[in-house]
Formats: structure tokens, C-alpha cells, sequence
């Protein structure tokens, strides 16, 4: 007789107390949280109001229309993105409790807000400015020279809402393209500063106040968008302490629960701080296969109250952003060491639709793995071939 399957989802064999988490979001990040989380005996339910979104494979969509049939579902809250709205977070962080606090996303939300926070916190950044004119931004440019970049300093994200001032014939256009953003928030002028390259380093807080870290990674990006992530990143040895108490110092101001991630520019003078990111991220993709706990896992272990797991690497890794166009997957996979991860998105110019990992059981032959990997992508990773 076959075994009925249709309460599958509704069964739950934990013995903690957190059976269901309401996750803001329904993008890829929510969908690999449900991963994760089911391995906890956990499930997971969703606010997302775009169709045919990831996370419906893994659980329940709720629309924002639906946001209190949304919050009596969860016996805790989360979130997968940090435009979510403001007043919702709150409403369910007052209602049962929102990991991380309301307070991260109020801070990631605005990069004056962060900006402001790094300065408070004695964590180098930037030279900036804030921008409200057209007669600011040339101050702007006068006070802190050109090129600068100019950002809204609300939403945006992978390379939106930016525009490098190079001269002063810039300043007109880039107040052309950007001006209209001010009637919401000001801008936000950033100082070009040296630096050889990108990386980033995710940790983890637990409810109780213990905090695990991830190693540094290489991030290479193109046209703004995380196109390769190198775990860990070579040759960071005497950097890591300094990313380590900039993320603790920032983990312990904000109380913060859950996976954090801090993206920085290394320097002839160290270490600079561009963004923080209230949620898992991209440069952590790796994690699912290459640490011993991914950050999927560890985040969903902090919310729910769980011990938090080792976040050692099994071996080095490359992560490679499947962006725009599907490969073909049996090419992919006939390449030993490289696992695929598909978003069940439909094909889009800039959009992230999967990811691969690639960790060969000899890590000498890495970049030649990786080489094969590159050449058949679409060419849309700016990446050597």
C-alpha cells in the first residue's frame, strides 16, 4: 500500500520550540533557508508578493495583503532581504519576534544611516558626503575630489542607483539621472579611494551572544554584480583580525542574531568598510558545500535558538554566479568537483538565476577547474576564459 505523502510538510519531528519561520522574502536566499532549515526539522513560510518566486518550492507565499494571516503562521520571524518594508519588520518583531532586530534593517536600509554607524563604531570607511541639491553635489565634488561616486542612499543594489563622477561635465548628468531620488532621501557622495581588491566576511550571532566567523573571501564583480567569490581569499592572513572586530563590533552594538555580512575594500592602510548586508549573501554561496555548517544553516540554527555550527572550510572553493542565461547543466556537472544550484528563475539580462560551486578533491587543479567551468558560462561574468 503506498504511504500517503500529503501531510509531508505539515509533520514536524523537532523537539525545539520553533516549528515555523516566517521569512520576509521569497527570493533565492529564502529558498535555500528552507533548505537548510528542513534538515532541522524546521519549515519555513514566506512574504513575497512577485509570482512564480524561488521560495514556493520549498513552502507557503504569503502576500503582503496577507500579512496577518502571514504573521499568525510563525512561531519566529526572518527576513531574506533588506528592502523589506520598515513597518512590517516592526509589526512582527513586536508581535513575536523578528531575528535580526528591526534595528539592522533600519541601518542597512540607508547608507547614511551605515555610514554614520561605521564612524560611531570606529570602523574606517570612505570620505562622504550627504546630497540634497545640485549645489551640494558640487560641493561634494570640490570637498572630497573627483572621480566620486554618487548613490542613493536608499534601495539599490548589484550596481543600481550609482553613478561615477569623473569630471565636471558629470556633475549635471549624474544629477540628472539621480536628482529625483532626493524627494525620498538624500544622496550619498562617496570619495574614490585606492584599493587592490574586494572581499567580505560573514559572521554569525546566536541568541545567547556567541558569534562564529567565516573566513575572508575575494570577490570579483562586473558591470556591479557579484560575478566570483575565492574562499578563503588567499594572502588575508594579516587582515582577518581587523575584519573580525569590525563585524563583532557591529554584531554587539545592534544585538544582533542571525548571519551578518560586511563587505570591505582592502588597502594600502588596511581594511575599509562598505556595506553591511542583515541576512545571508551571495559571497557566502560557497558555504552549502564548502564549510562544515553554510551560513543557510547557521542562520537558521541562531533564529530558532540552536546551537550555532562549525563554520571551519572543508576545502577551498570558487563560487561562479550564473547571471542572465542557463548553461548547459550536463556540461556543467561532467566537470568532477562542481556542484549546480538553480533559482528556478526565468532568463534575464543582469539577473542572478543559480550559482556553482567548485571545490575538486585535489584543491591544486582549483583554477583549472574553474577555467573549464568559465568557458562554458555565457559571457556574462566578465571573467577571463
Amino acid at each position: 500500500m503506498p504511504i500517503s505523502t500529503a501531510n509531508f510538510y505539515t509533520v514536524n519531528h523537532s523537539n525545539h520550540a520553533v516549528k515555523t519561520v516566517g521569512i520576509l522574502g521569497g527570493g533565492q536566499l529564502g529558498m535555500m533557508l528552507a533548505e537548510s532549515a528542513l534538515a532541522l526539522g524546521i519549515r519555513c513560510v514566506f512574504l513575497e508578493d512577485a509570482p512564480n518566486c524561488p521560495a514556493r518550492l520549498l513552502g507557503k507565499v504569503y502576500s503582503t495583503e496577507q500579512l496577518g494571516d502571514f504573521a499568525d503562521s510563525s512561531d519566529i520571524f526572518s527576513l531574506e532581504f533588506e528592502n523589506t518594508p520598515l513597518s512590517s519588520a516592526k509589526f512582527l518583531e513586536e508581535k513575536t519576534g523578528l531575528f535580526p532586530p528591526s534595528k539592522a534593517l533600519f541601518i542597512a536600509q540607508d547608507r547614511l544611516n551605515e555610514k554614520n554607524l561605521f564612524n560611531e563604531l570606529n570602523i574606517k570607511t570612505t570620505p562622504f558626503l550627504a546630497v540634497n541639491s545640485l549645489d551640494e553635489l558640487q560641493t561634494a565634488c570640490d570637498k572630497l575630489g573627483l572621480p566620486l561616486v554618487l548613490k542613493t542612499s536608499r534601495g539599490g543594489y548589484d550596481g543600481k542607483g550609482q553613478f561615477v563622477i569623473k569630471t565636471d561635465n558629470d556633475v549635471g548628468v549624474a544629477w540628472q539621472e539621480l536628482g529625483d531620488a532626493t524627494k525620498i532621501a538624500p544622496l550619498i557622495a562617496e570619495g574614490f579611494i585606492h584599493f587592490s581588491r574586494e572581499v567580505s566576511i560573514i559572521a554569525v550571532r546566536s541568541q545567547a551572544g556567541e558569534i562564529r566567523y567565516y573566513p575572508l573571501v575575494e570577490n570579483e564583480h562586473f558591470n556591479g554584480i557579484l560575478a566570483k567569490t575565492t574562499a578563503p581569499a588567499p594572502n588575508v592572513e594579516n587582515l582577518t583580525a581587523q575584519a573580525q572586530e569590525n563585524i563583532k563590533k557591529l554584531l554587539e552594538h545592534l544585538n544582533y542574531v542571525g548571519v551578518l555580512t560586511l563587505e570591505l575594500f582592502v588597502t594600502d592602510d588596511g581594511l575599509i568598510a562598505n556595506e553591511i548586508a542583515p541576512r545571508v549573501h551571495n559571497s557566502g554561496h560557497w558555504s552549502i558545500e564548502g564549510a562544515v555548517c553554510s551560513q543557510f544553516e547557521n542562520h537558521m540554527r541562531a533564529v530558532a535558538g540552536l546551537p550555532l555550527g562549525d563554520t571551519s572550510v572543508v576545502k577551498p572553493s570558487v563560487m561562479l554566479n550564473v547571471i542572465g542565461q542557463y548553461p548547459s547543466i550536463s556540461e556543467i556537472l561532467a566537470i568532477d568537483g562542481v556542484h549546480y544550484h538553480g533559482y528556478d528563475k526565468q532568463e534575464r539580462m543582469g539577473r542572478k538565476i543559480g550559482h556553482i560551486t567548485i571545490m575538486p578533491a585535489d584543491s591544486q587543479t582549483l583554477d583549472e577547474t574553474v577555467d573549464k567551468v568559465v568557458a562554458l558560462l555565457p559571457n556574462t561574468l566578465g571573467l577571463d576564459r
